[in-house]
């Protein structure tokens, strides 16, 4: 029996029963302050948020990314203590839910023992669930079973999906964070959500091990979280048999459709569209998109691609025109022309005669219009969300996010989310290629050409000039956001 666990007092010859170790369970209190899209020159009032976490090698702790986005402070508390400790963020890896900590006090790390992790667990066995949600100020222990296994989106930031634990044991707000143990007391797993839908009852998601020591190692590797790589293609399944014998796929062979492949991605450069991929790494993919997983089981292929790690090689087959290619391809991570998530950073603005233009990314949309932006923006941001492709590494979707009703821009109050496309004839590729054409500009008028034909115009020298005044009346402190000014 490992240390972290103890044996219940039972009599001799009958089974011992494992209690997982709880003293490895600690409190993560957090205090976000984030940022404010409508108004980019200043965030949003503090608010405070709790939490779990779990204690595991290298004076170092687990908990969910989003139970510390955002933070200017985070403490954590453990069960036999009174002290809330500080605690110093090492890695955040947004795509799958999982942040890494570390206490300087030596004292917190006193008389505590880390988890041991387990294997993956297998359909119906046990986990128990602890960690510190809502009802109380103690620990709390839930108990269910493994209900499936497959790969999920783990939110609206996640570029790709990645293997997920679906339990039926409660997972409730604090739950966040806290591990999930087997029932010979080895954490198999984070908590990290629950559905939420009306129709559904006790469904809660765990992220499992292999996910975890992904994300540990990687970090160990490069000393930062570099993320979950992925193939950099849209796909679709191949079942329908005319399907399969247009694209000269003989009756044995199966696999996947290539319907796009990203510009930015390193794919681009051997993968083309209508390829049909039979196989990664010598696994080979189902019509459907999967491939086998363990006995009895198959997953979505994605989980071979997220085993690997950025800039890793792997060996694809492909089947193009009837003949077979075999293509050794470098992984990276996905590049969205609307990104998931900002890394930390604070958004970027840019302010001319009271018209504020802005790069968009999710948590912008989701400031604009909610955690339903999908349903509420306009269709045009969000048919680019969902699928446009960036062709550059640094191109940007710009808009217009609002205008500071001034007298020079007088009958352009009402443009809002409107994507600006050219500045003088040219094309905008990103924000600070929109501010470099605007601020070294010597026309006379400054000409924004946005999407469906409108312009705005305005005088140069006059606009320029009443920036500075707009900025004053409004009380903002700069025109554009700091890494603009560079």
């Amino acid at each position: 029996m490992d240390s972290n666990s103890t044996c219940s007092s039972e009599p001799v010859g009958k089974a011992c029963r494992v209690v997982p170790c709880m003293d490895a369970v600690v409190k993560v209190f957090c205090v976000h302050t984030e940022p404010n899209f409508s108004l980019p020159w200043q965030q949003r009032r503090q608010s405070s948020s709790i939490g779990s976490g779990v204690i595991v090698g290298g004076r170092r702790v687990l908990t969910n990314a989003h139970c510390v986005e955002h933070h200017t402070q985070v403490k954590l508390k453990r069960r036999d203590s009174d002290t809330k400790f500080l605690a110093t963020v090492l890695a955040m890896g947004r795509e799958c839910d999982i942040a890494l900590l570390t206490v300087n006090d030596d004292e917190f790390w006193e008389g505590v023992s880390p988890v041991e992790f387990g294997a993956l667990p297998a359909l119906q066995d046990a986990v128990t669930v602890v960690g510190y949600p809502i009802g109380g100020d103690t620990i709390s222990v839930t108990s269910g079973v493994v209900s499936r296994i497959q790969t999920v989106p783990y939110s609206v930031l996640a570029s790709s999906k990645l293997l997920g634990l679906q339990i039926d044991a409660a997972i409730n707000y604090g739950n966040s964070g806290g591990p999930a143990y087997n029932d010979r007391g080895k954490c198999v797993g984070l908590a990290f959500r629950k559905n939420i839908s009306n129709d559904a009852d006790n469904i809660g998601y765990v992220i499992p091990t292999p996910v975890i020591t992904h994300f540990i190692e990687d970090y160990e590797k490069s000393g930062e979280y570099t993320g979950f790589p992925t193939l950099g293609i849209k796909w679709q399944k191949m079942e329908n048999p005319d399907l399969r014998n247009a694209m000269g796929m003989k009756p044995d062979q199966k696999g996947i459709l290539v319907k796009r492949v990203e510009p930015t991605c390193p794919t681009s450069g051997c993968l083309q569209p209508y390829d049909v991929i039979l196989s990664f790494d010598g696994v080979d993919i189902g019509n459907d998109g999967t491939v086998p997983f363990r006995h009895g089981e198959r997953i979505g292929f994605s989980y071979l691609v997220s085993k690997k790690y950025t800039g890793e090689k792997a060996l694809i087959k492909v089947m193009r025109d009837s003949e077979v290619h075999e293509f050794e391809i470098t992984l990276s991570t996905h590049k969205r022309l609307i990104p998931g998530h900002l890394n930390g950073r604070p958004p970027s603005y840019y302010i001319v005669a009271g018209i504020v233009f802005a790069a968009v990314s999710v948590p912008y949309l989701r400031s604009e219009y909610g955690k339903s932006y999908e349903h509420r923006a306009p269709a045009k941001l969000v048919v680019k969300h969902l699928h446009a492709l960036a062709e550059s590494p640094d191109e940007q979707l710009v808009v217009i996010s609002q205008v500071l009703a001034a007298d020079i821009n007088t009958g352009y109050e009402d443009i809002s989310n409107s994507q600006v496309v050219l500045f003088n004839g040219q094309p905008v590729k990103n924000l600070k290629n929109l501010v470099t054409m605007v601020e070294n500009c010597k026309d006379k008028f400054l000409k924004f050409g946005l999407e469906f034909g409108q312009i705005v115009i305005l005088e140069t020298k006059t606009a320029k000039a009443a920036t500075q005044d707009i900025l004053t009346a409004r009380r903002i402190p700069s025109a554009m956001s700091d890494e603009l000014k560079a």
